[in-house]
């Protein structure tokens, strides 16, 4: 009946018709807004049994089956669970797959572990705990893709240059595009920039985000100046050799610290051999550079030789003194006095351990 009255206005009356046709159209652009309003765009409010789609919800087992894939025991996925829980991560391998994602919920989860533990002793387990899901994810996901070509290193890639002598020297590559590898010229202890001939061949090497470390081989194709300082020219490798993993997340770091030099003496007592630790009243001045959950390089006019041992004092972001017992496994000289000693850890505890992860994974009070 109604097609037959449309039908007839359009014969008789041609403007009547058309002022129907756009009343029909407007009423059906507002429900569009209408539907689009409520349920977003392409949603229709309904589902395939005529009710509202179901909203995603954190899934127990959908997180155990995702923790299960990176290894984590039960301790650990228990902890990850309560963490995700509260976030209401309704997609675990998502967030675990995405560093930026996962650290962002895990700074949440320290400052919750930090307002719900009863006594520090417990927040310092938890904390230790979590972190422990973060390297163990991190170690997972570094397994991945390697660098095979200098081609591919990002701008403002960390690195130790390493000159003809076996002197080395920090620099930061600026660019690896184009046909050659551009990089801050190195510089002597008093800061003026060294300058190698044409052709010098030279080492280089560096640490991935991931932590796995590399070298290569190079050599000086020149020196151009930027408003920057002088800019070192190096040929591109495509032989980038990995390193033996080091096995901990590193990250560079300005920190100020105190060292000591320790001597661990043994006696006999008994049928026992018992080492006792002697650490120097003297005191030295240092710049932690690098850090990890396994050791640390000090940069420091006071540089001690291999070998030695040490024991580290800094604070954290509280002003709290920590302290960590290492000995040095390498010292690099920087072509004047002192030099940067690098140090593996021997002893920390484990609030000094979790302050170290919360500088590596960027976990620090804002």
């Amino acid at each position: 009946m109604f097609l037959l009255q449309v039908s007839y206005l359009k014969e008789s009356d041609p403007t009547a018709g058309i002022a129907i046709i756009i009343v029909l159209g407007i009423l059906v652009t507002i429900l569009a807004i209408t539907n689009i309003a409520k349920h977003g765009i392409g949603g229709t409010g309904f589902s395939h049994g005529g009710g509202k789609a179901p909203r995603a919800h954190f899934s127990k087992g959908v997180l155990r089956k995702a923790a299960a894939a990176y290894g984590l025991d039960q301790h650990q996925t228990h902890l990850l669970e309560q963490v995700f829980r509260k976030a209401q991560v309704v997609n675990p391998e998502m967030a675990l797959a995405n560093a930026e994602v996962l650290d962002r919920h895990f700074k949440r989860g320290i400052k919750d572990i930090e307002a719900t533990s009863d006594t520090e002793a417990e927040a310092d387990e938890n904390k230790a705990l979590l972190f422990s899901i973060r390297a163990t994810v991190d170690s997972v996901l570094g397994s991945g893709s390697k660098i095979v070509s200098t081609r591919k290193l990002p701008d403002g890639q960390a690195a130790v240059l390493t000159g003809p002598k076996g002197e080395t020297y920090p620099i930061r590559i600026l660019s690896a595009k184009g046909d050659r590898l551009l990089a801050d010229a190195p510089r002597s202890s008093v800061g003026a920039p060294l300058r190698f001939p044409r052709g010098t061949k030279l080492g280089v090497s560096f640490y991935s985000k991931t932590s796995q470390g590399y070298r290569f081989d190079t050599k000086v194709q020149g020196t151009t100046e930027s408003p920057r300082g002088p800019v070192l020219e190096l040929s591109h490798s495509e032989r980038v050799t990995p390193l033996p993993n080091r096995g901990h997340r590193r990250k560079e770091a300005s920190i100020a610290c105190y060292f000591a030099l320790v001597q661990i003496l043994q006696r006999t007592q008994g049928k026992k051999t018992v080492k006792e630790t002697i650490v120097d009243n003297r005191k030295s001045m240092g710049t932690i550079v690098d850090i990890s959950g396994g050791g640390c390089a000090i940069k420091s006019s006071a540089a001690v030789r291999t070998g030695e041992y040490l024991k580290i004092e800094f604070d954290d972001d509280r002003g709290k003194t920590l302290a960590a017992f290492g000995r040095i496994v390498r010292t690099n000289k920087t072509g004047g006095i002192g030099g940067i000693m690098h140090i593996q850890f021997l002893k920390t505890t484990r609030k000094t351990l979790n302050y170290i992860y919360s500088v590596v994974y960027g976990y620090e009070q804002d």
